[in-house]
Parts: structure tokens; sequence; C-alpha cells
């Protein structure tokens, strides 16, 4: 595996802790979209899912971002505004992403559902959740949970027709695109 070293300043939108990918480092990635990494912070190790940023109008080079847990960033020594020395290489083994509350009580409404969701991939259950917390309103949210729950208790593996290149958080972006720090 290709290991990918820079260095990056962390940065803050509203609560959380960001560290974004220089553009250079990011296309030496496997993908645009959503990638499993392994790597270090100033030497402290690290597992995350970085997500794209989804800068892609013109003029703009995407990139990927994460959120490091306060765990790492502690032993690291690193708060926003500091400089961090980072490497990353992309890995096949996917974390189990933290799922949202209501979706597992829709989940646990339907054991066929549920049954799907423990047969698939990590990478799919990632793919849910993020399509699922893709939106603006809570119902829209509550809309797309129902929908998943009815897919997924047809059999169906993955959302359809889901951009997996757009940032898909909605508490650091604004129109599918991270936010820039100063917002």
């Amino acid at each position: 595996m290709l290991t990918i070293h820079f260095e990056t300043k962390l940065f803050q939108i509203g609560s959380w802790t960001l560290l974004r990918l220089p553009e250079d480092a990011s296309a030496k990635l496997p993908s645009r979209g959503m990638t499993m990494v392994v790597g270090t912070i100033n030497e402290v190790p690290f597992k995350a899912v970085l997500e794209p940023d989804g800068k892609y109008a013109p003029g703009q080079q995407p990139s990927h971002w994460f959120r490091p847990d306060d765990t790492v960033l502690d032993a690291a020594s690193a708060k926003v505004g500091d400089t961090v020395q980072v490497s990353l290489e992309p890995s096949k083994e996917w974390i189990d992403p933290e799922v949202p509350d209501d979706v597992k009580q829709a989940l646990a409404t339907s054991p066929e559902a549920e049954a799907v969701w423990q047969e698939i991939t990590p990478l799919a259950r990632w793919d849910w959740i993020r399509w699922i917390r893709a939106v603006k309103t809570p119902e829209t949210r509550q809309k797309h949970i129902e929908v998943a729950l009815d897919k997924l208790n047809k059999g169906m593996r993955r959302p359809c027709c889901f951009n997996r290149n757009l940032c898909s958080e909605p508490y650091v972006s604004h129109n599918w695109v991270l936010r820039d720090p100063s917002e």
C-alpha cells in the first residue's frame, strides 16, 4: 500500500475539530469518495473514514477530511490551529459506522431489514447512514429512514442514486460541500 505523508493545520467548524487533506495528498487516494484509511497524527495511530469535501466546482480541487477523535488529538498533543504531521494509507478493513438512534429504532421494528443490515458490509452500512443523514430537514430524514427500511426489507443492500463524492455531514457542510472554517 502507498503511504501518503503530509502536514496540515487542524481547524474548527462549530464544535468539531477537523483535518483536511491537502489536495495533492488527497489525489493519491484510490477514490474521490469516502475512503477508509489507517495512519498516524504526530505518530499517534488512528483508523478513520475520510469523507469527500464535495468541492468540484471550476477552480476548486476536491479533497477529503475527517474528524479525529479527542483521544487521538490528546495523545498527539494537537488542537485547533496546530500543524500536524500525518501519514496514512488506504485500508480495505472498514470500521462500522455509528448507527444513529433513529435508524436503530427503525431497524428494530423489522426483523427482515435488520437481518439484511447485519449481512451487508460496513461500507454498505456507511452508504446507508450517509444517504439518510444527507438531508436538510427532520421530515426528509424520516422519509429517508422509511425508504431505507422498505428497501432493506426487499433485500436491497445499498441506496441507489447517491453521489458518494459529496460531503454528506450536515453539521459541517452546506449544499454538499465542506464549509470553510470562517463560516
